[in-house]
């Protein structure tokens, strides 16, 4: 497979990376999109943790539901 990048910007990009990690240009290029692959991958998972989280606890023991009887003492009067 070939891709064909025309950005200069990219190629200044990869270049300073690969020179910063003394590899070459496509390593530097596979190796961060794999980083930041795998960050998605690891945030999504977060998100997917914290949304599960809320789920269980919003369907747990409710909070008890007061009814009249609960406000008020023998006498009619809130308590």
């Amino acid at each position: 497979m070939t891709m064909n990048i025309k950005d200069p910007e990219v190629h200044r990009l990869a270049h300073a990376l690969a020179r910063r990690r003394g590899v070459s240009a496509t390593r530097a290029v596979r190796e961060a999109l794999e980083e930041t692959l795998a960050a998605d991958r690891s945030r999504r998972r977060g998100v997917a943790a914290r949304l599960l989280d809320l789920q269980r606890r919003s369907t747990a023991d409710p909070a008890p539901v007061l009814v009249d009887a609960d406000l008020y003492d023998e006498h009619g009067l809130p308590r």
